[in-house]
């Protein structure tokens, strides 16, 4: 069973109403990840979830806890200097953000062969991580 990585913006579709075709589209994606046991996330996709649903979607702080406490049955990768290192080298070989490149750097330590997100380049394949748009 492949492992998948989610990024940040997948998460935050699950409740941006705003855009309700990507809304369901993650919704689903999501429940069919956690039916399969397969999605993980790492502490950075927490922290940038939290920090876009206060902030750009004007989500209430409590109602956001409540919904990082209901990520908590995720595989959560937590950032450490290794993995710090691991994005610094990304960055520097690739040219990626920083920010990227840990996302990249944890999708690699928690041994995952595909990367969902909307951010990155549909397709493209790093240290033997392949990203994927599932809104393409």
């Amino acid at each position: 069973m492949d492992r998948i990585f989610i990024d940040t913006n997948i998460l935050v579709y699950t409740i941006d109403s705003y855009n309700k075709e990507k809304q369901k589209k993650a919704r689903k994606l999501l429940k069919e990840l956690i039916a399969k046991e397969s999605p993980v996330i790492s502490t950075q996709v927490l922290q940038e979830f939290y920090n876009a649903v206060t902030m750009k979607l004007k989500a209430d702080k409590l109602t956001a806890k409540s919904m990082l406490h209901g990520f908590s049955s995720l595989d959560t990768v937590q950032v450490n200097l290794h993995i710090i290192e691991q994005a610094v080298d990304i960055n520097i070989l690739s040219g990626m953000s920083f920010w990227d490149s840990l996302i990249i750097a944890a999708a690699e330590a928690a041994n995952c062969s595909i990367l969902l997100s909307e951010d990155l380049a549909d397709g493209q394949i790093v240290r033997g991580i392949e990203i994927k748009n599932p809104f393409k």
